[in-house]
């Protein structure tokens, strides 16, 4: 929709003349290149350091490992479908060339899985320097997790607060180190139920994935502030718009002639790679190191939307979800 929106407001701002010529040839180049968004220019090494993404095998996340396995990272991959995952880690040691990339089993949609994947890590690992909390599912239809919770709500917030908390005296054991939260534009159009978290009375897969993607925002918000002074920082991100396998729930619901207009808009939707940019700039970047709880899109600090700036909803929002995953 943002694309959409974008090309909209050109077409409606310049004359018919210079919108065909811009759209084509080196004009479509060039805006191609603008909805890229900016690179991650940072030239930090990792070697020696341990980063954990979860949703790693495929879109963005697998992008992601490639970028920091390059960098000498220790790459921990945690996936649901483990077949899956494999051959993600064979494709990113090979074109990273680092073959200190393994694979761990993770379903956020259960807290069972994420609690014997915190096990297995504090026992495993001697350290964590980044976790990026990448995976998450977008615009499903009604479901709900092992533990009963609304799909969206559950793996894009709760899977990954209960796992940031289950190694948090990891990351702190290796300060400085850094919790990314891979967030949405759409977290400027949500809004916290409070008083019907799992929407059991008005679902609607966009009203819910926009509630996900505020709760990351605010969630990083409040993680900053309980981990001032212990080297840990945080970061929640808009990677853009990006063809990946995210929109395999919402876009065979659409009207036919919506896809028709989205199958050539989708030429200049970010590539995996672009859209990795921001995560990686939020897990190297150096002049972030003494930043924590802000709020980024293209590789630049952003000011979210009012909602995620809200103070009072990001503590009632970490009190709930405590209580929701059993915490407190």
């Amino acid at each position: 929709m943002q694309v959409l929106t974008t090309i909209r407001s050109f077409v409606s701002e310049y004359p018919t003349t210079i919108t065909v010529v811009t759209l084509t040839g080196v004009g479509v180049l060039g805006f191609k290149k603008w909805m890229a968004g900016r690179a991650c220019n940072s030239k930090t090494r990792l070697d020696g350091k341990t980063v954990l993404i979860t949703g790693g095998n495929t879109g963005i996340g697998k992008e992601t490992a490639v970028d920091l396995a390059k960098r000498g990272a220790r790459v921990i991959l945690a996936c649901r479908d483990m077949n899956r995952a494999n051959k993600a880690a064979e494709e990113v040691r090979r074109r990273s060339g680092n073959d200190t990339v393994i694979v761990r089993k993770l379903d956020l949609a259960s807290l069972q899985s994420v609690h014997q994947l915190a096990k297995d890590v504090l026992a495993s690992e001697e350290r964590l320097d980044v976790l990026i909390n990448n995976a998450g599912v977008m615009c499903c239809p009604k479901w709900h997790t092992e533990d009963g919770f609304e799909m969206q709500f559950g793996v894009n917030h709760l899977g990954h607060f209960l796992l940031t908390n289950c190694l948090l005296d990891l990351l702190k054991k290796s300060s400085p180190s850094r919790i990314v939260n891979v967030s949405s534009l759409a977290h400027e159009r949500g809004q916290i139920h409070f008083d019907d978290i799992n929407l059991d009375k008005d679902y609607e897969p966009w009203k819910s994935y926009r509630q996900s993607k505020l709760a990351n925002v605010l969630f990083s918000k409040e993680l900053a502030k309980k981990l001032q002074g212990t080297g840990v920082t945080t970061y929640s991100l808009h990677p853009g718009v990006i063809r990946t396998e995210l929109g395999r729930h919402f876009l065979p619901t659409m009207p036919l002639w919506k896809r028709i207009v989205y199958r050539p808009i989708s030429v200049f939707m970010k590539s995996p790679a672009e859209g990795a940019q921001t995560t990686i700039y939020c897990a190297v970047e150096e002049s972030l190191q003494d930043q924590s709880g802000l709020y980024y899109s293209d590789c630049a600090p952003k000011t979210a939307a009012p909602q995620g700036l809200d103070d009072e909803a990001a503590k009632k929002l970490w009190d709930l979800s405590a209580s929701m995953v059993g915490l407190v």
